[in-house]
């Protein structure tokens, strides 16, 4: 690829390309993100090359294959997709690939047995866009994670890449780009929700001051379950850098940087292909397509602390420093990295920046509530049928989230919980599965919208130790800096197991409350200030079982090891010996083809018995 020097040049060679990329050209798309990878999805795309050049389809370019990024649905990968019919296959394995280029690719016939089914009606579903997953949701920002090849730049362009810049560059002064991003109503997608433009305004005023300044894309997402940004930057890279350029332009900037943790080499190794090939074609660097303006972008791996992905830690661990909090003020739009007023935003929010500006202040505003604007992104995992990324409007009920995107929850099992907002977020019970999914409706109920993150507890989840388990990440991932968060996440944790041991005390709830109060008022940084909300929000919706854990010495859900005890059913059981053979702390008893028995003292509730018994003769009480 040649530098483009001008914007003319850029605009000859997209519409080149754009000429080329004939939307009803036969195509096999297999998802490329992690994880799909995870499943085999790269040896599937090698087996598709093999098979097409076996039976001669690549030499007539009937059809080609393609590596995209994460489509989603990661509960059903390796997902493939045949374009332009949409014709929908998942868990598409090696051995597959032969009868789905004869069968559907030559003779046009769908293969039902790799056909999605809805968990909820039963029904076959052939076409990507008719899959519920699919179909509920408003993908702006993962729209092209499921067509393009990350590793392509010319691609991106294709399909209007850049083309938001080069509007930036050419027709908009740096406050009218920070007022139509205010204008959309766009806010901080990494957890706080800042209205960005307002952000922006206060970052350009004090560069203009001292002259100079950095913009960061924080993509150091590290709570239990989420992989929003991994994807996003997996599969569409170039969204954000171009975001990051329109930023940049906005508040007068000319370095920037990504920080994003090792743990993601895929995410990393794309990102900076994708920097590289920007570099290259004149879209970063020295005056970019002519238009006297510079901006030069690096990355910066992070070493997986939980903490870094606080701002302060973040600009202290790019430094070189240790990654911890300072006080704030001042804030980073003040002094930020090295001194220097700096703008942080997360992955998702850069990545929206584009699509404002290429369709409208007007067009994004219009999507979600009054005071929540655009879409946001939700990593739906734990006991629901459909796991995946789920990109949503904002104002969309937390029930349309859970049973008509998600699936439902397996096995008919209840819905009992949603954990909303990551490892700080806050516990809401089926009773609000009416609340719309929004800043200022999950708050008002104890939760949050963080990044995104979503866990969903079924009937047989114990809210007490589901508490304990995001405090256990909490207090592992304090930097320790602080006493309240030190001190405090460490007690609350320790109180939380000993009530779970059969051990807790009626004072243990005050003890709880106060605690978190305080922790609440007093911790430098927000990973201190919100860590208590998990136990708070499950104090207030599920108070009866932790009083169930203290008074009766009892665990509902029947998970807290020690407050239940396995038994067997002579009535029931067949010595058939396979619990027997399979019980690790030797506490099962009984000849062949006779009654067993468990020893209490023995067993240690691990429950290989009850998930391997199957005659229904093992309980658990």
């Amino acid at each position: 690829m040649n530098r483009l020097q001008t914007v003319p040049e850029f605009q000859q060679w997209q519409h080149s390309k754009a000429a080329e990329n004939d939307p009803q050209r036969p195509l096999v798309t297999v998802c490329g993100g992690t994880g799909c990878r995870v499943y085999g999805s790269e040896k599937v795309w090698e087996a598709f090359k093999a098979e097409l050049a076996r039976q001669g389809m690549d030499a007539t370019l009937a059809y080609d294959v393609k590596v995209t990024g994460c489509h989603g649905f990661c509960e059903r990968g390796p997902l493939v997709v045949i374009r332009p019919q949409g014709i929908f296959y998942s868990h598409v394995r090696v051995e597959d690939v032969p009868e789905i280029v004869s069968e559907t690719l030559q003779a046009g016939r769908v293969i039902e047995r790799l056909l999605y089914v809805d968990p909820l009606t039963g029904q076959k579903i052939t076409h990507e866009d008719e899959v519920p997953f699919y179909k509920h949701q408003k993908r702006l920002i993962l729209e092209k994670n499921g067509n393009l090849d990350p590793a392509r730049i010319d691609e991106y362009i294709a399909a209007g890449g850049y083309s938001a810049l080069v509007k930036a560059l050419t027709t908009l002064t740096p406050e009218e780009v920070i007022a139509a991003v205010r204008s959309a109503g766009l806010r901080g997608r990494g957890g706080a929700g800042f209205t960005t433009g307002v952000k922006w305004a206060l970052c350009r005023a004090n560069v203009l001051k001292t002259g100079a300044g950095y913009i960061v894309c924080n993509a150091d997402e590290g709570d239990p379950g989420a992989y929003m940004d991994r994807s996003v930057m997996e599969g569409n890279p170039h969204s954000v850098i171009e975001g990051m350029l329109i930023g940049a332009y906005a508040m007068g900037i000319h370095q920037g940087f990504v920080y994003i943790r090792a743990e993601y080499p895929l995410a990393v190794k794309n990102l900076r292909q994708a920097i590289h090939q920007a570099e290259d074609l004149g879209l970063l660097g020295r005056n970019i397509l002519g238009s006297g303006f510079d901006f030069n972008l690096s990355v910066r791996l992070g070493a997986g602390a939980f903490v870094c992905g606080e701002e302060t830690a973040l600009m202290a661990s790019i430094e070189g420093r240790i990654g911890e909090p300072r006080p704030r003020p001042p804030y980073p739009a003040e002094e930020g990295l090295w001194g220097k007023p700096t703008n942080i935003n997360n992955v998702k929010t850069w990545a929206a920046v584009p699509i404002i500006l290429r369709q409208g202040a007007d067009w994004y505003a219009s999507i979600g509530t009054e005071k929540s604007k655009g879409t946001l992104i939700f990593s739906v995992v734990g006991k629901i049928n459909n796991t995946g990324l789920v990109e949503v409007p904002m104002g969309i009920t937390l029930r349309e989230l859970i049973f008509d995107i998600g699936g439902g929850i397996p096995r008919g099992k209840a819905f009992k919980a949603a954990q909303i907002g990551g490892p700080s977020g806050g516990c809401l019970p089926a009773e609000h599965l009416n609340v719309r999914m929004d800043y200022e409706s999950l708050t008002s109920l104890g939760a949050i919208v963080g990044s995104g993150g979503l866990v969903v507890a079924d009937e047989d989840t114990c809210m007490v130790d589901f508490a304990r388990y995001f405090m256990t990440f909490t207090q592992q991932e304090s930097c320790g800096k602080c006493v309240p968060c030190r001190i405090g996440t460490k007690a609350m944790l320790e109180t939380l197991t000993k009530i779970c041991n059969g051990q807790g005390e009626p004072a243990d709830l005050d003890y709880l409350a106060e605690l978190a109060a305080h922790i609440q008022r007093s911790s430098l940084c927000a990973l201190g200030q919100t860590a208590p909300n998990p136990v708070l929000s499950t104090l207030r919706y599920f108070r009866d079982e932790y009083e169930a854990h203290i008074y009766e010495k009892r665990c509902p859900a029947k998970v807290c090891k020690a407050l239940i005890t396995y038994s067997i059913d002579p009535q029931r059981c067949t010595g058939c010996m396979v619990c027997l053979r399979n019980c690790s702390g030797s506490a099962i008893q009984g000849e062949k083809q006779k009654p067993h028995s468990i020893d209490p003292a023995r067993c240690t509730r691990c429950g290989v018995c009850l998930n391997l018994c199957k005659f229904g003769a093992v309980s658990v009480a």
